[in-house]
């Protein structure tokens, strides 16, 4: 039978479908079976960071091309999150909204996972393999873990929202030379920069922590999601210097290549994906 591409409603009520019976599953094999028997943690170094780091580069060099087209995705959906932004009265939450996207980064960056983990079975790997990823028995697991992330990014948007209406708003700033001088000039826009940078924090080691290694696992072994964001939080435990300096390289990365216009993350997003890849095989055994 031949097959056709559906349409994007179609498509993602399948996906909806496809992990609320993940869910059932997962619900019915807690604790049950050798798949979801806690998998070993493996202490990590810096140098396990250069290595995996090392791969994910080489990687990028090996599919350039292919990494670069999934790449765009990037930039793209950042630049349209900040128009929409500007052009909804919403100017104090382009920051949270740009910096919040990491939150959801290591969601769509499961393509990269994906092509990485061809490559090191195969020997090589394209960006097809990264979209016959829907069709994976893994995808319903990582669909669920995805929303999770996109749950944990609407709640720092409207928590950042909080924070300019308690110190700057609750008004909306006027014009953004005027939100600039407000947010530097001001006792009130360093109250707000003091708090939002700690908070934001607190939410980047949440999603650090319980994604370092769960999603990378979700693709690569029989596992439901409790036993892969315990196994990430356990990493994260057992390693808490080391993953501290991951989480130090991933954000710099991304300031990196934020500039300009966040062209840079065609590069530095694939990179760090491909790298998580090969941190997960170097962090569980």
């Amino acid at each position: 039978m031949v097959k056709t591409i559906g349409n994007p409603l179609s498509w993602l009520a399948g996906q909806v479908g496809n992990a609320g019976a993940h869910v059932a599953d997962v619900t019915t094999h807690l604790g049950a079976g050798d798949s979801y028997a806690e998998p070993e943690v493996q202490r990590i170094t810096t140098d396990d960071l250069a290595e995996a780091l090392r791969k994910g580069f080489e990687d990028f060099g090996a599919m350039r091309t292919d990494v670069i087209f999934i790449g765009l995705i990037y930039p793209i959906a950042g630049l349209l999150l900040a128009f929409l932004a500007f052009n909804e009265d919403l100017m104090h939450l382009v920051f949270p909204v740009m910096s919040g996207f990491a939150l959801i980064g290591p969601f769509a960056a499961i393509g990269l996972y994906e092509m990485s983990r061809r490559r090191e079975l195969t020997g090589e790997a394209s960006w097809f393999a990264a979209l016959q990823l829907t069709r994976s028995p893994a995808f319903g697991a990582v669909f669920v873990l995805g929303l999770l992330h996109l749950v944990i990014f609407m709640v720092w948007v409207a928590v950042a929202d909080l924070i300019y209406s308690t110190t700057l708003g609750p008004e909306p700033p006027a014009s953004a030379g005027a939100f600039l001088d407000a947010l530097t000039l001001t006792g009130a826009g360093w109250t707000m920069i003091v708090i939002g940078v700690a908070v934001g924090a607190v939410f980047a080691a949440l999603v650090l922590a319980t994604s370092v290694v769960s999603f990378p696992m979700l693709l690569d072994r029989n596992v439901g999601i409790p036993v892969a964001i315990a196994t990430s939080i356990e990493v994260a435990r057992k390693n808490p210097v080391t993953i501290g300096i991951w989480g130090l390289i991933v954000a710099l990365s991304l300031v990196i290549g934020s500039l300009p216009a966040l062209l840079g993350l065609i590069i530095v997003m694939p990179v760090l994906g491909h790298a998580t890849w090969h941190l997960y095989r170097r962090a569980v055994k």
